[in-house]
C-alpha cells in the first residue's frame, strides 16, 4: 500500500472546522492534503451559526457519518482520519466502516457501550443534560462553561479569546442520544464493532486534564477493542480537552501523524 498521502479532519461539538485552522497549514506545510468537512448544516462561519442555529437542531449522527464517507469516498486512496471530541467517535466509526487507513482520536467522546461517567464530565455537559427540552434545541456554552469543559489549563484570557473565535452551539438531540445510547436495546448511532479485525489502526490520545472526556473515557473506551489489530493510547500530561489549541500541539499533532504513517504504512 502507498503510504498516505491525504488527511480528513474532523470536528467535534460546540467548534467547526475552523478550529483545525492551525492543524491543516501545518500539515499542508509537511506536504500533505488536508481536508476538513463540516458536518451538515455547518457550513458556514461560526459568526453565522451562533446568530442563527437552526441548522444545528436536527442534525443526526448518521448524517455526519454519511457527509465524511461521501467526503472520503472521492479520494484516489484511503486518508488518515484525525478526530477531536464527538469527531473522535466519529473517527472511530469512520474506522470500522472501512475507511481509512489508520485513525487518531483526540480526547474522544466515547463510543456505545463506554459506561465511565466522571463527575467532571457531568458538570461538563450539564447545561445540556440538565433538562430533556435540551433534546429539541440547540445549546451553547457560556464563556466560563466553556472554560472549564474546554480550556481548564489555559489563562482566563486565552480561553476567552478561543471562545470568541471558535465556540458555537451544540445539538442537544445527538449529545442526549449519547447519554441514552446505552440504556436502549438494539445498536445505536454510536455503535462500533469492537472485534472487527478489518479495522485501521486505531491511536486514542488522552489529556491529563481534560474534564469534558477524562481520560477514564479513552482508557475504558480503548480497552472495549477486542479485535486482532492496532489499538493503542497515549496520554499527554498537562493538557485540557481544547489540546489541539494548547501550546505545544505541534508536538502531537506531528507526533500523531508520525504514528498514523508507521502503523498505515505496516498494512501494506
Amino acid at each position: 500500500m502507498t503510504a498516505p498521502d491525504t488527511i480528513v479532519l474532523v470536528h467535534g461539538f460546540w467548534v467547526t472546522p475552523r478550529s483545525w485552522e492551525h492543524w491543516i497549514s501545518h500539515y499542508e506545510r509537511r506536504g500533505f492534503r488536508v481536508i476538513a468537512p463540516a458536518y451538515p448544516g455547518f457550513d458556514v462561519e461560526v459568526e453565522a451559526l451562533n446568530a442563527d442555529p437552526t441548522p444545528i437542531v436536527n442534525v443526526t449522527v448518521p448524517q455526519i457519518i454519511e457527509r465524511y464517507t461521501a467526503a472520503i469516498k472521492e479520494l484516489p486512496s484511503k486518508p488518515i482520519i484525525i478526530g477531536h471530541s464527538a469527531g473522535g467517535a466519529f473517527t472511530q466509526i469512520l474506522l470500522d466502516h472501512g475507511l481509512g487507513a489508520a485513525g487518531v482520536a483526540l480526547n474522544s467522546a466515547p463510543t456505545e457501550g463506554v459506561r465511565v461517567v466522571p463527575l467532571s464530565q457531568i458538570k461538563s455537559t450539564f447545561p445540556v443534560l440538565k433538562s430533556p427540552a435540551n433534546r429539541h434545541k440547540a445549546v451553547g456554552l457560556t464563556a466560563e462553561q466553556w472554560q472549564y469543559a474546554f480550556t481548564n489549563t489555559f489563562t482566563e484570557e486565552e480561553g476567552r479569546a478561543l471562545y470568541e473565535r471558535y465556540h458555537i452551539p451544540a445539538s442537544g438531540a445527538i449529545l442526549w442520544g449519547g447519554v441514552l445510547a446505552n440504556f436502549q436495546p438494539g445498536h445505536q448511532d454510536t455503535w462500533v464493532d469492537y472485534h472487527n479485525d478489518n479495522r485501521a489502526p486505531l491511536l486514542f490520545v488522552s489529556g491529563s486534564e481534560d474534564h469534558i472526556m477524562p481520560p477514564a473515557i479513552q482508557q475504558s473506551n480503548a480497552k472495549h477493542y477486542k479485535s486482532n489489530t492496532i489499538t493503542e493510547i497515549k496520554e499527554y500530561e498537562g493538557y485540557a480537552h481544547l489540546l489541539p489549541a494548547q501550546k505545544g500541539w505541534e508536538e502531537i499533532a506531528d507526533h500523531v501523524l508520525d504514528w498514523a504513517l508507521t502503523h498505515a504504512s505496516a498494512r501494506a
